[in-house]
């Protein structure tokens, strides 16, 4: 393919860009009153508005044959087919395999990985019923009542925001709790809340090397042992996801409880996998089924629909278009829900640990902007927080808006309220205001919005709403050409840090650095002995 900038498509669309540059959405909707139903879609019990951006069919048109032109349709098929399209770690791509409701087989390097996805979730049904239902039970024989997660990066936001989401329908007994961060006052402000003879972890780790869960585990480890229990104990009250059987019975885990998955299941793109087991354990198998059941329909309808009626497309595109034409460089997601909180945190790991490259897939640098910054907060926080810049800023900032149809609440009042601010912010953002007598009471307005309607959130559309952002971020990430299934980037703080550690462990001053991390190393060993 030629180069990205040089397409037909992309130049069509740098044109098209000047065409509209004097153009308001607001004159756009005054010149089509059918402009709302063309620029809205429903798939996989979504429905979602784009309307409220700065395009028009042409817009549309162009967007498509940029994506047919970078060649989306074969990429997609390549990654359902189980190819190995993540090329730097020569690897298949295939969460969509971990959701699969289909029942045929699917044959990768010679397997039926379909088959092994089966019998490890029938092993998680196991586990998750005799939890649940107070079979599995600590070493003094007690129930358990807390379960402790201990993972981080994809072993910890998605799972954490699946459980937040889905509360509604977690067991009564049991609390969920997560740990990631390996500065201790994580887990230690979760520890001392809970009774070591009732609380579980779910020490997530696919090597089970990784420094911060096995720090963390470590520390919950020892916890257990303070409190009197023996050493067999810890078998009763830890489990483990991983794929180091060694590793796991050394930790003192019985590898009969260790729930494994593949090197195909990106860590990003993990919760319908065995890292997905807390979510189960809360709502029980049935419920997180339902959840695969929501996401495997949106992969139904990513994989089947015309590009021009795709929902992943199309708000793929209109992202591209935003970046690459408009010239934002941020993409907020505003969920006007508060069980969605967490929502934010596991899109900006999903868009920007994917698509935040600089180098295609040829090996050569990107002349043009590649993944957005991702932020947000719940609605309506965050309209007396940020949304000021949205408004009267001078930044392009567009926006997602999530809102559920109906609460799992009987606070009608209150979800009135909700419902009113997110229609009337989108609203806003397209129309802006005009004050003739007072300049800082002026609105521009032509702030680009989507929103993205749910009736109820459920396992069911909380799984279509994950799957749309995941196909989504893919989207993007064949047009702009890169990989959007490694993260190097991640690697070379993590390798320095291991030397600085043992620096900070060694007698003496530093100068191995540069001056700047030479000092801080040097204040805080000099610092520490001071306050100790």
């Amino acid at each position: 393919m030629p180069f990205l900038t040089q397409v037909p498509a992309w130049q069509a669309l740098a044109s098209h860009r000047d065409a509209l540059s004097h153009v308001s959405i607001r004159a756009l909707f005054a010149r089509d009153p059918e402009r709302a139903a063309k620029f809205s879609h429903e798939a996989a019990g979504l429905f979602v508005d784009y309307s409220k951006n700065l395009i028009d069919e042409g817009t549309i048109a162009s967007l498509i044959a940029l994506a047919r032109e970078a060649g989306v349709g074969a990429r997609r098929d390549a990654m359902f087919s189980g190819e190995r399209i993540n090329r730097t770690e020569n690897r298949a791509v295939l969460h969509v395999a971990l959701r699969d409701r289909s029942g045929q087989p699917r044959i990768v390097d010679g397997v039926d990985v379909a088959q092994q996805v089966a019998a490890v979730r029938a092993r998680m049904r196991s586990f998750c019923d005799a939890v649940r239902g107070g079979a599995w039970r600590g070493h003094t024989g007690r129930e358990i009542t807390d379960v402790v997660n201990i993972g981080i990066g994809g072993s910890d936001l998605g799972p954490k925001m699946v459980c937040e989401a889905l509360k509604p329908y977690a067991h009564a007994r049991l609390s969920m709790h997560f740990v990631s961060n390996v500065d201790g006052a994580d887990i230690a402000e979760v520890l001392k809340r809970l009774n070591p003879e009732t609380t579980l972890f779910i020490v997530s780790s696919k090597t089970f090397t990784t420094r911060e869960t096995l720090t963390n585990a470590r520390a919950a480890r020892a916890w257990l042992l303070a409190s009197g229990e023996p050493e067999a104990a810890v078998a009763k009250h830890f489990v483990a996801v991983s794929t180091n059987a060694g590793a796991v019975a050394q930790f003192g885990i019985d590898t009969a409880n260790m729930f494994a998955f593949w090197d195909w299941v990106g860590g990003r793109y993990s919760l319908w996998s065995a890292i997905g087991l807390p979510i189960a354990v809360q709502i029980g198998m049935d419920a997180f089924e339902s959840l695969l059941d929501g996401a495997h329909a949106m992969d139904r309808h990513f994989a089947e629909a015309p590009l021009d009626s795709n929902l992943p497309v199309l708000l793929a595109m209109i992202g591209i278009w935003h970046q690459n034409f408009l010239g934002a460089t941020s993409q907020l997601i505003a969920p006007y829900n508060h069980a969605l909180h967490r929502l934010p945190a596991y899109l900006q790991q999903l868009d920007m640990e994917s698509n935040g490259k600089s180098v295609t897939l040829d090996g050569e640098r990107v002349d043009y902007a590649t993944g957005p910054v991702i932020w947000g907060e719940p609605g309506t926080n965050g309209q007396h927080a940020f949304f000021q810049l949205l408004h009267q800023g001078t930044a392009l900032i567009p926006a997602d808006f999530i809102l559920i149809m109906r609460p799992h609440h009987a606070l009608d009042a209150h979800h009135d309220i909700l419902v009113a601010n997110c229609f009337a912010q989108t609203e806003a953002l397209m129309n802006g205001s005009r004050s003739t007598d007072e300049p800082h009471r002026n609105f521009e307005g032509n702030r680009p919005t989507n929103t993205i309607c749910l009736d109820v959130l459920d396992p069911v559309s909380l799984g279509a709403l994950i799957a749309l952002y995941e196909h989504k971020v893919f989207v993007q990430g064949v047009v702009w050409g890169i990989n959007s299934f490694d993260q190097w980037g991640v690697e070379l703080g993590k390798k320095l840090a291991v030397a600085i550690e043992q620096e900070l462990a060694a007698p003496g001053p530093v100068e191995s650095h540069d001056g700047s991390t030479n000092q801080l190393i040097n204040r805080f060993k000099a610092r520490r002995r001071a306050v100790a």
